[in-house]
């Protein structure tokens, strides 16, 4: 059984607890904190476990050279990139006043702490866990400090290879016990070919001893669902309020109807799952007692008649006799009583019935 352990106050992951849901609301706010906050309520109104941004330093993240490069892309909000990434860009005081509003509204906050200086903000204003985005997955460095924090981690392991994330929960490990890898593929919008979901169980055997997940960038939501059948026991996915907007995010993200419909399902597939335990359930016995099959005589059969399988058949029959499943087990056994043609076979007419 993987690795139980508590991600947000009170919110267990892994074993048979939910399915631990983010929605990854990035920058997909257009560095607008109205918009923010409207896309955490979303989350929230959806049934989401967590809203989760992105915080950068951008001079620990960049160096001066990128954040001056000119910028001309369709989704640019400034003329160079540091322009761009300044404008969606919240400050310390925006993330604060946005962690006050998830946590009145009851929906965990977090984001994905893009470079060290970010860890360390995140961890003052005391998030309940910290998100490894792909592209920090095999900075080592960066990932021994989070670690060594002691907050529970969520790592997605897009563009890695498994010999990468081997070092990774090796790294992780060291220090901190309470992580989930996800299987992740940093492609926007995402091909299903490219998705891999094998991985997840794959994942499983390599790391049996923490819960694996799955953070998704594919259209609509059937491949989420289906990780979860996997096994997934987090999922996390980009969402939007408009698919159309000004963003390379948004094509690969959920609409609210399309978030409330993967919550929805993920949950009826978590309730479907059910047992291991195969055996008919109590809800079968209506359809069992008009439809179960129970063996006849094929034959009229005379009391002292040691059966064979030709004088026996299988059919609903009233009264319900021996189960169908045992008609073998009467071969070679003596009839005790007479038995019309076409009648029950019932326990109490056969010798020794249930002995070998």
């Amino acid at each position: 059984m993987p690795l139980t352990f508590e991600l947000c106050p009170g919110r267990m992951v892994g074993g048979n607890h939910p399915c631990f849901i983010i929605a990854e609301i990035g920058q997909n706010h257009q560095g607008d904190i109205k918009i923010a906050k409207e896309m955490i309520k979303m989350a929230k109104d959806c049934g989401a476990d967590c809203a989760k941004f992105q915080k950068s330093n951008l001079a620990c993240r960049f160096n001066k050279q990128a954040l001056e490069r000119p910028y001309n892309s369709k989704n640019s909000w400034g003329k160079t990139y540091g322009d761009h990434k300044r404008h969606l860009e919240f400050s310390h005081e925006q993330y604060r006043e946005l962690q006050k509003y998830a946590t009145e509204l009851g929906i965990f906050f977090t984001a994905s702490g893009m470079d060290e200086m970010a860890v360390r903000f995140l961890d003052e204003i005391n998030v309940p866990f910290f998100k490894v985005a792909s592209a920090d997955t095999n900075n080592f460095p960066y990932l021994e400090e989070t670690a060594k924090k002691g907050r529970p981690m969520v790592v997605s392991s897009g563009m890695q290879s498994m010999e990468t994330m081997r070092q990774v929960y090796k790294t992780i490990k060291k220090h901190n016990e309470n992580f989930v890898i996800l299987q992740c593929t940093s492609t926007y919008p995402l091909d299903p070919a490219d998705v891999h979901l094998r991985v997840i169980p794959e994942y499983q055997k390599e790391f049996p001893d923490i819960p694996i997940g799955y953070s998704g960038h594919e259209s609509g939501i059937a491949i989420s669902v289906a990780a979860v059948a996997l096994g997934a026991k987090v999922i996390e996915r980009h969402v939007t309020l408009d698919k159309t907007w000004k963003g390379s995010d948004h094509a690969a993200s959920l609409e609210p109807s399309e978030l409330a419909e993967l919550v929805r399902s993920i949950r009826l597939v978590e309730t479907a799952m059910g047992s291991n335990i195969k055996k008919m359930l109590p809800s079968e016995e209506s359809c069992h007692s008009k439809l179960g099959k129970s063996v006849v005589a094929k034959v009229k059969l005379t009391k002292g008649t040691v059966l064979t399988l030709d004088m026996l058949r299988v059919k609903v029959a009233e009264p319900m006799g021996i189960k169908a499943e045992d008609i073998f087990k009467l071969v070679g056994k003596t009839m005790k009583k007479d038995v019309e043609e076409d009648e029950s076979i019932r326990p109490d007419v056969v010798d020794k019935y249930g002995n070998k």
